[in-house]
């Protein structure tokens, strides 16, 4: 009986799948740089020819990027899948907002089930550490600084549920994303109570993340959006019963 010879994978094919692997999982991040070859040839007990060689793949795949004399990085534009006329597009209609909040249901639902049942002690960590910086910059009454909280809380929700997809969607939608939740903020900012309600919510979420009660989690994020989404358009209607008072005096004052 004759055998096959086995191919033994060679080291730069190794050392390429494993920075892909951490690319693709969001260990390494959208314009993070690599550290040196001779130090990544350390950490993988390799030599620098198979390292530069994996990188070289890298680059030719447009997953990393090398600036002359200043390292090696990951692609800034990996996570871009939206191009900015499609999304200054999308942003400029009210429509389109709404859509927007509708649409996070899903994603933040489901994120918030599988964070229950696959997050680790760091993700769960990172969460809790994002929740504290949304309450930080809410009562400094920062709202830029909030919604980049938020936004960074939501990628760790993301991030606890351990799928590349859903991760890789969130990410692209990122630009997105944190303009509506900024807008959305403007507006709730106008309401002492709701933001209090607001930090409750998030606060139950993360506590059903961590207790690992997963149909919980997604309830509790349902719950969540669905006040901000009613809450939201009260005040749109409050803003337009305004305008409209203001319209009726000035009328007034010109005759």
């Amino acid at each position: 009986m004759a055998y096959q010879r086995i191919r033994q994978p060679k080291l730069s094919d190794v050392i390429e799948q494993e920075l892909e692997r951490l690319i693709v999982e969001g260990t390494l991040s959208p314009g993070e740089q690599l550290p040196p070859e001779r130090e990544l040839a350390k950490q993988f007990d390799v030599s620098r020819p198979s390292i530069r060689e994996a990188i070289q793949r890298l680059e030719a795949k447009r997953l990393l990027t090398r600036r002359q004399g200043g390292g090696t990085f990951v692609s800034e534009n990996i996570w871009k899948n939206f191009s900015d006329p499609l999304l200054d597009l999308l942003s400029s209609h009210s429509e389109t907002q709404l859509d927007l909040l509708e649409s996070r249901h899903a994603m933040e639902g489901i994120s918030a089930y599988f964070a229950a049942i696959r997050g680790t002690d760091e993700d769960f960590a990172q969460i809790q550490e994002c929740l504290a910086r949304i309450d930080s910059a809410q009562k400094n009454k920062d709202v830029e600084a909030e919604a980049n909280a938020v936004m960074a809380f939501l990628v760790a929700l993301t991030e606890a549920a351990h799928n590349m997809v859903l991760l890789h969607i969130v990410r692209s939608l990122a630009p997105l994303l944190e303009q509506n939740v900024l807008q959305n903020l403007k507006l709730l900012h106008r309401r002492e109570e709701v933001l209090e309600r607001v930090s409750k919510h998030r606060a139950n979420i993360v506590e059903a993340i961590v207790s690992g009660h997963p149909e919980k989690a997604r309830e509790m994020s349902h719950s969540h959006l669905a006040y901000i989404e009613e809450t939201l358009l009260d005040l749109t209607r409050e803003e337009s019963r305004r305008e409209r008072s203001l319209r009726r005096i000035q009328r007034g004052n010109d005759s």
